[in-house]
């Protein structure tokens, strides 16, 4: 081995890395600022289930009572009952797919 130095000066300190650096650490910011949930509390799943229940559960409870009337007044009341919860299966089942299709809010 020689003693002797290299050829090239090692290169300082460039401001355009400086630069770069910057850049880089202001869009970390912002991507982190823009993947972080935006439900507070709550988990966004935990909420879109408890509408799901809540839009079967409605549509079915719904249904029976406006069938059973409807067929009290008419009645018919085993077919209208049954149309009635049918028509809230329908209407609950639309309901779900619509939020589903929906962004978390």
């Amino acid at each position: 081995m020689s003693d002797e130095k290299p050829g090239q000066e090692p290169i300082g300190e460039d401001a355009r890395i400086d630069a770069l650096e910057k850049r880089l650490r202001a869009a970390r910011e912002r991507e982190e600022q823009r993947n972080r949930p935006q439900v507070k509390g709550s988990d966004a799943s935990y909420k879109a289930g408890s509408r799901a229940l809540a839009d079967l559960l409605g549509g079915l409870l719904g249904g029976v009572v406006v069938g059973w009337t409807i067929g009290w007044f008419t009645g018919t009341n085993p077919w209208a009952l049954l149309a009635g919860l049918l028509f809230g299966i329908v209407v609950a089942f639309r309901n779900i797919i619509r939020n589903s299709n929906r962004p978390p809010q």
